[in-house]
């Protein structure tokens, strides 16, 4: 098993994220903005303040950017920059029953760097009622992945797509349900 701690910093959005994985399953996800650890899922338990205060990790976190600014101007221009291209899938939790309320998954992988958006669309038109998403969680390839999921009542001839947009590259990728 593995159990993994992942600080990244960057110059796009989110700037800061902290993951705490276990197996590439993420446990907590530290709120910079709030100064807090978040469960993954609302059954776990909340995170022991004594472990890692937020004091401790705002530091981490400045080192972080300090580092990133620094190697940013020793690279740039001499290396090339690593962009993963985002590979989505969209299924149903449920096996599919037209009328009855599901819900669909949109799988994001190949997340690098950690700066996309998903967004959800019917019949090409933009859905934000029923969304959720899960913070970017890191994989042991050095990527990140991301779900994203939408509350449904499937009809006949309906069709959904999941939009993942990388900021900054005006680029995206769309898979379909």
């Amino acid at each position: 098993h593995t159990l993994s701690e992942v600080l990244f910093c960057q110059p796009d959005a989110p700037a800061l994220g902290l993951a705490l994985a276990f197996d590439s399953d993420q446990l907590f996800w530290f709120d910079f903005p709030m100064s807090r650890w978040t469960p993954r899922l609302p059954e776990l338990p909340p995170w022991p303040p004594a472990l890692e205060t937020p004091a401790q990790l705002l530091q981490d976190a400045s080192f972080c950017q300090q580092l990133r600014r620094g190697l940013t101007a020793l690279a740039t221009g001499q290396m090339p920059e690593s962009r993963g291209v985002p590979v989505a899938a969209v299924f149903p939790r449920e096996p599919p029953v037209l009328g009855e309320p599901n819900t669909l998954v949109c799988l994001v992988e190949n997340i690098f760097p950690p700066a996309v958006s998903v967004g959800w669309r019917l019949h090409g038109v933009p859905v934000t009622r029923g969304v959720t998403h899960t913070h970017d969680t890191p994989t042991p390839d050095l990527a990140f992945v991301r779900f994203s999921y939408l509350a449904v009542t499937p009809a006949a001839g309906d069709v959904y797509s999941c939009v993942v947009t990388r900021e900054g590259d005006n680029s995206s990728v769309v898979a379909y349900w």
